[in-house]
């Protein structure tokens, strides 16, 4: 495994630790990148610790190392990716997600932000398309078809836009080193084919040194080659490296100045790599520790006999230390990754118990998608779980989800049934509304314009999309009626207030006008007034308070003149009877004064017959007891207030 482009457990279906891929092709007579073979051992030794070597390769972090430097090797803007910061990307919205790879894009080298783009794209699709879900549901709730459902938003084609840009200088940039990582692999293998006739070059030592140097000058000036190759071509450049420096036995002074050079410098990059171990930032020191193996690798050659072993043993100790550190960190951020996955299951949990709650109105699931909506919102919130159940857990939100708005979705189809219904019966009040709006019926008309609006408030909910529309026909239709009816009654009214003005006038002269001697001349003066107001016409009904001054007034007129109560009573009764026929009410008022006359009248029959009862009680009594002439004077008198009464039932009875 090679080291984690970044260091997240990823939550979203792309994001993992990335590694390597890169193909340990075995090259012939090559040998592994330690010291620990030995140019002047014996056969058997070689053999012996070239089986040590395999051993170390097959230890993780120190693989891991060499893949990822591998990889580096192949293009310097990779080494970038280990100090782009990884954020937070399944906290981010979908607008904040495609501002981030634009500023990636802006800023970073394209190489070297494959792990962070994956990521976000990752994150942006998950979101999106619960997004996508949500406006789906919406659609068929407001009766749409599934068939014909399509969204799109400006923040998906921004990332699009982005996200093409990105793939676009990706591949021109792989486009472009492509021919140079094949150039440069050549000249590798070019150098490595010297190396080989280094050994049989009858020449000077030293020239033949001075070439070696020349050689490996070379080989470190040379650009990156392919990732694949990387390992097997140092490996094989390395082996012919230590067979020249068997050769150059001849000459130890050489070699042992190269073997002391070496020395010094790997022992730097232990002291290093163990100061390292001490780094409480444990992924800090191991992508110092990428560099350490490289520069091992890569810049030094090899040291003494004596030496290698023990120098390596002690290098491989430090980084088994600082890759330990490592380990731990992970295990510590699977630790927080099982909390989040607990909180995760809780949401999951939550949401599935509200699926199956039953739910019969409206209100109670507008309630519910609320509640659904801070617990999706919550679920991207509670951040990465391990990768391993990653897939199963993002599943079993995903159905849960699903499972609620399946089940909502049935509720709203069934209610938008019922709505279309309630259209139906809605559309049939316009149309009545319509045809009735020009009406010039104003009496038959106005109660049949009441009942409909009172029938349209009793119907249902109808479809959002015709709602509106609907009501805005409605209303014209009633608007355009009432209007016309409140100008017709505007127009009347001012009829009513001078009536009224010219009724108020008439009071005042009745409250002073003056008796002369002679009764009847008197009577028919008043009389005269009397059908004089009759003939002024109805007022506002707000002010028809003025009926009851002039009834007050004409009472004490008549108290004056002395005239019988009863023939007074009637002189008012036909006042009164003139405006109530006059009222345009359908003869509703008549109707009402006819029923209160025929009341009045029971009750008095009931009031005599108990009255003639109770006489039956006074036997062998004197018609002079003071109970009995009361009681003869009380049946008198509602005598008398009946047969007013049937005169006045009478009298209404003319106007039908």
């Amino acid at each position: 495994m090679s080291e984690p482009d970044n260091l997240q457990h990823a939550d979203g279906k792309n994001e993992k630790i990335e590694v390597s891929e890169t193909k340990n092709t075995p090259i012939e007579n090559t040998v592994p990148q330690d010291d620990s073979t030995h140019n002047n051992a014996p056969e058997e030794e070689r053999d012996t610790t070239e089986k040590k070597v395999s051993e170390t390769q097959e230890d993780d972090g120190i693989n891991e190392i060499e893949e990822s430097n591998a990889e580096d090797a192949e293009d310097e803007g990779n080494k970038e990716r280990h100090t782009i910061a990884f954020k937070e990307y399944d906290k981010m919205s979908l607008e904040a997600l495609a501002i981030e790879l634009e500023k990636l894009l802006k800023s970073e080298k394209v190489q070297a932000i494959r792990s962070h783009v994956d990521a976000i794209k990752s994150e942006f699709n998950s979101k999106f398309h619960a997004l996508v879900d949500e406006k789906k549901a919406d659609f068929i709730n407001d009766g749409g078809n599934e068939i014909d459902f399509y969204y799109s938003s400006p923040v998906q084609k921004r990332f699009k836009t982005a996200y093409k840009e990105y793939r676009s200088k990706l591949n021109e940039h792989y486009k472009n080193i492509e021919q140079n990582l094949k150039s440069n692999l050549q000249k590798k293998l070019e150098i490595i084919e010297e190396l080989k006739g280094l050994i049989n070059v009858e020449e000077n030592i030293n020239t033949t040194y001075k070439h070696f140097k020349e050689l490996q000058e070379r080989w470190r000036n040379t650009g990156p080659i392919p990732r694949d190759k990387y390992n097997n071509a140092w490996n094989s450049y390395h082996h012919h490296v230590e067979i020249f420096y068997d050769f150059l036995h001849l000459n130890r002074d050489l070699r042992d100045l190269d073997f002391k050079h070496n020395l010094e410098k790997k022992l730097m990059i232990i002291e290093r790599a163990e100061e390292l171990a001490k780094d409480d930032d444990a992924m800090r020191a191991f992508r110092e520790l990428q560099e350490l193996h490289k520069m091992w690798k890569e810049e030094l050659g090899p040291v003494d006999k004596e030496h290698r072993e023990a120098i390596w043993e002690r290098f491989k100790a430090a980084t088994k230390a600082i890759n330990e550190k490592k380990q731990l960190y992970f295990k510590e951020i699977d630790k927080i990754y099982e909390k989040n996955l607990e909180k995760k299951e809780e949401i999951i949990a939550t949401i599935e118990a509200i699926a199956s709650e039953k739910t019969n109105s409206h209100g109670l699931w507008q309630k519910k998608i609320k509640e659904i909506e801070a617990l999706r919102e919550n679920f991207f919130n509670a951040g990465k779980v391990p990768i391993k159940v990653n897939e199963a857990t993002w599943a079993k939100f995903k159905e849960a989800v699903r499972n609620f708005n399946r089940k909502k979705n049935a509720f709203y189809k069934e209610l938008k049934k019922e709505q279309y219904d309630n259209l139906q019966k809605k559309r049939e009040l316009v149309k009545i509304a319509e045809d009735n709006k020009d009406s010039e019926d104003f009496d038959a008309t106005t109660p049949l314009m009441k009942k409909i609006q009172s029938d349209w408030k009793k119907i249902g909910h109808v479809p959002r999309k015709d709602s509106d529309k609907i009501w805005k026909q409605f209303k014209t239709a009633c608007n355009f009626y009432f209007d016309r009816l409140h100008a017709k009654r505007n127009e009347a009214n001012k009829e009513f207030i001078e009536a009224f003005k010219k009724k108020q006038e008439l009071l005042d002269t009745l409250k002073n006008i003056e008796f002369s001697d002679d009764k009847n001349k008197d009577l028919e003066k008043i009389k005269a007034h009397v059908n004089t107001w009759k003939n002024l016409g109805r007022v506002p009904n707000d002010k028809r308070f003025i009926e009851g001054k002039f009834n007050k007034t004409v009472d004490a007129l008549f108290s004056k003149l002395k005239i019988d109560k009863n023939e007074a009573e009637m002189i008012k009764f036909e006042t009164k009877l003139e405006t109530l026929n006059s009222n345009d009410d359908n003869n509703r008022s008549l109707d009402n004064e006819r029923s209160f006359i025929r009341k009045k009248i029971d009750e008095v029959k009931s009031q005599i017959n108990q009255l003639e009862n109770n006489l039956q009680f006074f036997t062998n009594v004197d018609d002079d007891n003071p109970l009995v002439k009361e009681v003869n004077d009380n049946i008198d008198k509602h005598k008398k207030e009946l047969k007013l009464w049937k005169t006045k039932l009478s009298k209404i009875k003319e106007l039908y």
